[in-house]
């Protein structure tokens, strides 16, 4: 949702930075500012700085660093539109609501209708567990091994045998039946009328990342079908875009995200200290999951079953977080079946070993492949050799491509140049990538005139932001549509206008962008630290360098995008003229 310039400010300025992010992290106040261990990375030493006068923050050991807003993203994992939800109830601000309309109010009360419902059957399973009617489901938990405080943590339950206990309680709360239907919690039938189709099961609350009840998964006891069975899909259960302990996986910190297939494997790996731990909802691993994975980390590590259906399932979610630009690595579980089994064998040690251990996807892939192939026949090998450079081929990139070219040589035993003729011919005949082009010895690649361009913005806005009065000196050449890079150029009008009124408000500009890519991406303008020079001349002409190089990248850019109108030309010659001005202007940094 988007929220008004007025209320991101408002929100902002009643949350003091100081007081939100000593919630999370103990400060101490030194000079001006207050220090701590920055949460973000790991350090003995503070250096995770608070500067409640301009409210941002700062680590000077990893570079994160940006407002209250880009804090609790952070931290929380939140996007900026969560992020501003949960300060502004902090403050007791009241948000305006997206659609004021009868059905907007009539569908909004609904969802939470449809939550409330879901949260008052969870804590009917949750006590029926914990009487003598759910003995049974309580002892099965005990014996695969849980804790009563993990019990308690996951919120697990238990649906009697008596399938219309739940409906009778639900009602007597003041539920209708059509709303207990469409909460998946009961079917209707002619003969038996609404009764709920989890009995006899131990009950897995399903949450979302906002720890709401949205959907119920359910484990028989004995031998009856399904084994296992979950809610259908509803208003506020959409599987394809919810993982099972997310809601506590995002807060993990621990670099990656382990993904099982089983609610039982995640539980277990709680319990067991891998809070990072999460699985997919009784479905295959979806696009759609690891879209979301990727708001919460870069490193995805496989913990599927050994066996051949984990194996094909491990493969086909390989190709998902590849797709999703998701880093994925395979947990060899052997020799048990899962995480569970794994974690009550050989215990926590063992499996950290295995996580550093995780195997590379692409080998993974490579070694699963080399099992359809005998390699002591000559044709079967050169087949599988052949299948290694068509997957090569997958790799766009083709810094990537080689090196893994030259990994997968190494490993299997295959004469390089080999392999990349092979990779080589594959590419060219089937157009699945470009050639492998290899530099030509003693010539140097050119360097990236784009990314010099974006390099100097960044300085420039960096610089102003750190010595504001050096505005008044640059205002006459630099304007905001010298910043070709369209974030850099909204931060710039910003940024320009506020320093033209005497003023600078880093923390607010930060606000005025609602993705989270865009808020990091901003946040790190005015985190940057700027080169050191010994003496004065050093930094003026670094500086005047920078804006030369902001001047006539702005020139060059606007002089290719002129088209046929007479104003554009004029601009232009004007861009000209303040080039030329400023190459032979001295900017004093006194």
């Amino acid at each position: 949702m988007y929220y008004s310039d007025e209320i991101v400010e408002e929100v902002r300025t009643r949350n003091d930075i100081v007081e939100v992010v000593s919630g999370y992290v103990r400060m101490q106040k030194r000079g001006g500012r207050y220090w701590g261990l920055c949460p973000f990375h790991n350090e003995k030493s503070p250096s995770f700085s608070v500067n409640g006068d301009m409210q941002v923050y700062h680590c000077f050991g990893c570079g994160a660093g940006g407002n209250v807003y880009t804090f609790v993203m952070n931290y929380e994992n939140y996007t900026f539109p969560e992020a501003i939800r949960m300060l502004a109830e902090r403050a007791g601000v009241a948000l305006p609501q997206e659609d004021d309309s009868p059905e907007a109010r009539s569908r909004e009360n609904r969802r939470a209708r449809l939550l409330e419902v879901n949260k008052v059957a969870a804590k009917f399973f949750y006590y029926q567990l914990r009487n003598p009617h759910g003995e049974i489901g309580y002892q099965y938990l005990r014996k695969r091994e849980l804790s009563d405080e993990t019990m308690h943590k996951f919120g697990l339950g238990y649906a009697g045998k008596n399938a219309g206990n739940l409906v009778q309680y639900l009602r007597e709360k003041g539920f209708e039946d059509k709303l207990i239907q469409e909460a998946g919690l009961a079917t209707h039938s002619e003969k038996y009328g609404l009764n709920s189709q989890f009995w006899n099961r131990v009950m897995f609350p399903i949450q979302d990342i906002n720890n709401r009840v949205i959907g119920f998964g359910g484990r028989v006891m004995g031998e009856g079908e399904p084994k296992y069975l979950n809610s259908p899909e509803t208003p506020v259960f959409d599987k394809r875009r919810n993982l099972y302990g997310l809601n506590y996986a995002r807060r993990a910190r621990s670099g990656n995200i382990i993904l099982c297939e089983g609610y039982m494997d995640v539980i277990s790996m709680h319990q067991a200290g891998f809070t990072q731990a999460v699985a997919s909802l009784g479905t295959a691993f979806t696009a759609e999951q690891a879209v979301l994975l990727r708001r919460y980390t870069d490193t995805v590590l496989l913990a599927y079953d050994s066996d051949g259906a984990g194996v094909k399932a491990a493969l086909r979610a390989i190709g998902i977080l590849r797709e999703a630009g998701l880093t994925g690595k395979v947990i060899n579980m052997q020799p048990y079946k899962d995480p569970d089994e794994f974690m009550k064998s050989l215990g926590k040690d063992s499996f950290e070993e295995r996580i550093r251990q995780a195997e590379n996807s692409f080998f993974f892939e490579v070694r699963i492949l080399q099992t359809q192939f005998n390699m002591e026949d000559p044709e079967e090998k050169t087949k599988f050799h052949r299948e290694i450079a068509k997957k090569l081929c997958e790799f766009s990139e083709e810094v990537e491509r080689d090196n893994y070219l030259q990994a997968v040589a190494e490993k299997y035993f295959i004469g390089i140049e080999n392999l990349r003729r092979l990779v080589t011919r594959y590419a060219a005949s089937t157009g699945v990538a470009k050639p492998l082009e290899r530099p030509k010895s003693g010539i140097q690649q050119k360097k990236d005139p784009e990314g010099s361009a974006k390099q100097s913005q960044r300085l420039l806005i960096t610089w102003l932001s750190n010595e504001p009065q050096l505005y008044e000196k640059i205002k006459k050449y630099i304007s905001p549509e010298d910043f070709t890079v369209e974030l850099y150029r909204k931060v710039a009008e910003r940024l320009f206008s506020e320093l033209e009124r005497g003023q600078g408000n880093p923390a607010g500009i930060i606000s005025m962008f609602e993705d989270g890519e865009d808020q990091r991406e901003a946040a790190a303008l005015f985190s940057a630290l700027l080169p050191q020079f010994d003496k004065l001349q050093e930094r003026e002409k670094a500086f005047h360098e920078i804006l030369l190089a902001v001047k006539k990248n702005s020139y060059q850019y606007h002089l290719s995008h002129l088209g046929a109108e007479v104003s554009a030309l004029a601009r232009a010659v004007e861009g000209k003229k303040a080039l030329e001005e400023l190459a032979g202007t001295h900017i004093s940094l006194d």
